[in-house]
């Protein structure tokens, strides 16, 4: 029998002995309810008459007049119509033939005064009769009463020790099974696989019983079947990751070693045996290189190894198992190579762009002179050649200003003058340097600086040049005719932020994150094809430098917001 149909047979048999104790509950109350009923309707009711007949007969002691006769046949005449004790029918039939020889006597005292006293013997016959009855007829429902309580206490008893076996017994015959096998389950979950259950019933919990004997059985073969292919793998994995030549550390969760290649070892200055297995933050206590792999942020790290410096980019890789971190591989890549070749790329740049500026210098400045007029005139043709060289050599001068401040950035040699100023200070410098291309566009500069602002800290030409980076950039791609908002306000208590906001065509959400990369340009904008796509990168390291965060807001049809944040002097 399934379990279901035996939770369904257990229900039903105490669903059925409710109903039999509510039947028999129903029955002896409808019998109570009959017997009283009968007591009250027909001994009552009779005894009711015959008092009626007595008050009517002792009315007065002379010959019966109308209302005495009238009243008497009424009440014996109901009387006839309900007869219901044994004996009653002769008593009532004896009054009624006294009754009818009173009713002739007329006034005749004597004979009547015999015949009256006869009457109300009958009449106290009949109601004896009837009380009698009445008196047994209690006796039998009380009878009734007693029984049906007794039968129902029974009953119920016995249904309440059903109902408590069923409840104390049966959740066991549940909970039991599914208790084995949680416990079961937590051994296999520990890869003890030689578990089993013994369920003989032929329910659910059989199958069930069967069908996880099947699964563990099945799970010892796969163990023991994998268990040679396992140590391979293994084996194998050790081998490839001994053979890189970047440095790699496995620790799990609880920040134990797990693994670490003959490279790391190296560079750690700790042999393979005793750094496996140990807790890391036990061994960066004792190494420092190790303590800053665990502590430190820096993606870039210089280590002396092999007699010289080296650089090394520091990665972590978390290692997760269904959404849960269960360790984490560490990395270093030697970039010393690189590191070189940047360094060489940096000075190389920054040596062409310093020996670039001397002579570009001296290109615009021939180019006043040839425009004063003093040293002769030009034609229209010659004019317009002139005033393309002069607009090239800006440009050209503009590329390497840039190039050399990122050199500086690079090399890490960017000196900051810090120093107190008010922001409006900073806007007054930038509007002043922006304002004549702005004239030239037909480009509205709306300005919103307040004077109660208070100063920053900051570098004064490198931020301006930012400020003027910002503004020439919203001026190049806003159309004529527009507007370029220019908004300084306070923010978050210490904080004093500058935004440039334009009505271009707006930058498309993937180009975002990128914007302020090196060498980066929008696909397709004006200015693709123009500028080196260096100057918001500088602005970013010139910012961020000053301790200020920079970012931009656009969407497409909408135009574009650029800001940045400097600190607030310190009250």
């Amino acid at each position: 029998m399934t379990i279901k149909n035996k939770l369904r047979a257990g229900f039903g048999f105490l669903f059925l002995l409710a109903i039999v104790c509510s039947g028999l509950s129903i029955y002896y109350l409808n019998r109570l309810s009959a017997e009283s009923s009968v007591i009250l309707k027909d001994n009552y009711e009779t005894i009711l008459y015959m008092r009626n007949i007595g008050i009517a007969l002792d009315a007065n002691e002379t010959e019966l007049n109308k209302s005495q006769i009238q009243a008497i046949e009424t009440n014996l005449l109901k009387q006839e119509h309900n007869i219901t004790e044994p004996g009653e029918q002769q008593l009532t039939d004896s009054l009624r033939s006294k009754y009818e020889q009173l009713k002739l006597l007329g006034s005749d005292a004597a004979r009547q005064s015999g015949l009256r006293l006869q009457i109300r013997k009958t009449l106290y016959g009949i109601m004896k009769l009837n009380m009698d009855a009445e008196d047994h007829k209690n006796a039998i429902a009380k009878g009734t009463a007693n029984s049906a309580t007794i039968l129902v206490a029974l009953i119920g008893s016995f249904l309440f020790l059903v109902a408590f076996s069923f409840i104390i017994n049966f959740p066991g015959y549940i909970a039991n099974p599914i208790r084995e096998l949680t416990e079961r389950i937590k051994e296999i979950s520990k890869r003890n696989y030689h578990q089993q259950l013994d369920f003989t019933s032929n329910d659910e919990f059989g199958e069930l019983a069967q069908a996880f004997n099947t699964m563990t059985f099945k799970l010892d073969e796969y163990e023991h079947s994998n268990l040679a292919s396992i140590l391979f793998e293994k084996k194998r994995i050790e081998t490839i990751i001994n053979s890189m030549h970047d440095a790699i550390i496995g620790l799990d969760e609880k920040s134990r070693i797990i693994f670490v290649n003959e490279v790391a070892c190296t560079l750690i200055g700790i042999s393979e045996a005793d750094l496996i297995g140990k807790y890391a933050p036990d061994v960066a206590l004792e190494n420092d290189l190790f303590r800053n792999l665990l502590v430190t942020d820096q993606s870039r790290m210089k280590i002396y190894a092999d007699n010289r410096e080296s650089f090394y980019s520091k990665e972590i890789l978390s290692v997760t198992s269904e959404e849960r971190v269960i360790g984490k591989v560490i990395i270093l890549k030697n970039i010393t190579e690189y590191q070189q070749l940047d360094e060489a790329k940096t000075n190389f740049i920054a040596t062409i762009s310093h020996e670039l500026k001397t002579p570009i210098s001296s290109i615009k400045m021939s180019l006043k002179l040839l425009e004063d007029k003093r040293i002769g005139n030009v034609n229209t043709e010659q004019k317009q050649l002139l005033e393309n060289i002069d607009d090239d050599a800006r440009r050209l001068l503009q590329i390497t200003g840039e190039l050399l401040d990122m050199a500086q950035v690079e090399t890490g040699k960017l000196n900051l003058n810090f120093g107190s100023t008010h922001p409006k200070n900073i806007v007054d410098y930038a509007i002043k340097a922006v304002k004549f291309t702005a004239e030239q566009k037909e480009v509205a500069l709306k300005v919103n600086c307040d004077d109660s602002l208070p100063e920053v800290r900051a570098d004064l030409d490198k931020t301006t040049w930012v400020l003027i980076n910002l503004l020439s950039n919203a001026i190049k791609y806003s159309p004529e005719r527009s507007e370029v908002l220019l908004n300084v306000k306070k923010i978050k208590g210490d904080e004093i932020e500058f935004s440039v906001t334009d009505h271009g065509q707006g930058i498309e959400s993937k180009y975002l994150s990128r914007i302020f990369e090196r060498y980066f340009k929008v696909p397709g904008s004006k200015g693709e094809h123009s500028g080196t796509g260096l100057g918001l990168a500088i602005a970013k390291d010139f910012i961020e430098a000053q301790s200020g965060k920079i970012g931009v807001e656009s969407e497409m049809g909408e135009g574009s917001k650029f800001y940045f944040t400097l600190k607030r002097v310190a009250v």
